[in-house]
């Protein structure tokens, strides 16, 4: 119900723009977010953005890089990613809550896409 696409290789100081779309239900009334994941660690909290799209919040490594937004008309995510860095190399995930209020915890979220690879290359 969830697909994220956009990722790929670019190199330290690019830009990527990830996409979610949204298929079998409308999201436009539930909190979405993007999550990330290198191999053996957790997944990680990156950003989310409330049902209505005025309300967002991002882990402080990527404040001031990254943007969440979202189109409810076309039932799509998106997070823009400026200034990558090596670090930011990760599989991203984009997930969507029943609550339209906006949470860091992985636990809270209902749906999840399949995945999309970032490599950062320095």
């Amino acid at each position: 119900q969830l697909q994220a696409s956009g990722g790929g290789l670019v190199q330290a100081g690019g830009s990527l723009r990830l996409s979610c779309a949204a298929s079998g239900r409308t999201f436009s009334s539930s909190a979405m977010a993007w999550f990330r994941q290198v191999p053996e660690k957790e997944r990680e909290f990156v950003a989310a953005i409330t049902w209505s799209g005025g309300g967002t919040e991002y882990v402080d490594s990527v404040k001031g890089r990254f943007t969440i937004s979202r189109d409810n008309a076309k039932n799509m995510l998106y997070l823009q990613m400026n200034g990558l860095k090596p670090e930011d190399t990760a599989v991203y995930y984009c997930a969507a809550r029943t609550s339209r209020r906006i949470i860091d915890a992985r636990s809270h979220y209902d749906y999840w896409g399949q995945g999309t690879q970032v490599t950062v290359s320095s």
